[in-house]
């Protein structure tokens, strides 16, 4: 599934399509995708402005001028493409064929800057719905969200602050939606070994008994910021089924240092570790034990 980095990339991608533009023409080809499509949902959309696409989490949030929001989730392998005139959007270096297989164009956004937007999701795990905008972040999707990575609240403290207390293992910490928002198992691999610290270390022991922050909280907490901004001006990792907007795929997994390389020497200088796998909650964990305590 699309991470932070992904989806915030592919938000970049967007913006100059669909932001203040308006829906022209909407096509739904089919009447549900992961989840049924709002009712109405073409006459609610077509006619209105975008005023806004931001991210939240691993959603997508375009605030329309109608008083309600499109939230947009990709899934397992959604993806978006945008086509204007003889041109595509290219928000990546790195270009590679994706698929472009007609029965799996879903929804078809044609905008009146002349930008057609197109959603392609051939598992369809990705969903839309519609919400009031004044209720959106109290909608069921967004609501009991926790910070946002990379919105610059993200530091030292703020780890001491949502993790003390807690027994669970840190990379479970990390992950939990509800304390930060959008962080995916790819890049917690990534920013804890960059970090070195284990995944299976006490998330309390980053808090001090005062609840201030250790070094370790505060050299993860800048750790996790500088992975995602990485990743992010990489345009994302090109793991499974994502794609960029202009159909490429990200390439932030050539610098990926323990992700998917099981059995591959630590990157870390000095070190003579190997890296390893191991399963936590049900999700592969790529670590080097020599190094991450």
């Amino acid at each position: 599934m699309p991470e932070l980095p992904e989806v915030e990339t592919v938000r970049r991608g967007l913006q100059p399509a669909m932001e203040g533009a308006r829906f022209a023409r909407v096509e739904a080809r089919r009447p549900d995708l992961r989840f049924p499509l709002p009712e109405h949902f073409v006459e609610r959309l077509q006619g209105k402005r975008v005023t806004a696409l931001r991210r939240r989490a691993k959603y997508l949030v375009a605030e329309l001028d109608s008083g309600e929001t499109l939230i947009m989730h990709l899934g397992m392998s959604g993806s978006f493409r945008i086509e204007s005139g003889a041109s595509r959007a290219s928000p990546g270096d790195f270009h590679y064929a994706r698929s472009n297989e007609a029965a799996h164009d879903h929804v078809v956004f044609a905008m009146s800057n002349g930008a057609v937007v197109t959603y392609n999701d051939p598992r369809r795990f990705g969903f839309m719905d519609l919400v009031a905008t004044a209720d959106a972040d109290r909608a069921p999707h967004l609501a009991g969200l926790g910070l946002e990575p990379l919105d610059g609240g993200l530091d030292g403290a703020a780890l001491a602050r949502l993790f003390a207390g807690k027994a669970a293992p840190l990379k479970a910490a990390l992950l939990d939606q509800r304390l930060i928002a959008g962080l995916g198992n790819i890049y917690v691999c990534e920013a804890l070994h960059r970090a070195g610290l284990s995944p299976r270390r006490a998330a309390g022991t980053l808090a001090r008994k005062d609840g201030r922050p250790t070094a370790r909280a505060e050299k993860l907490a800048a750790t996790i910021r500088a992975v995602l901004a990485e990743a992010v001006e990489a345009g994302g990792s090109s793991i499974a089924d994502h794609r960029l907007t202009d159909g490429s795929l990200g390439y932030f997994q050539h610098a990926f240092r323990v992700y998917d390389r099981e059995g591959a020497a630590c990157a870390t200088p000095g070190c003579r570790g190997l890296v390893t796998r191991m399963t936590q909650s049900g999700r592969s964990t790529f670590w080097c034990s020599d190094c991450q305590r």
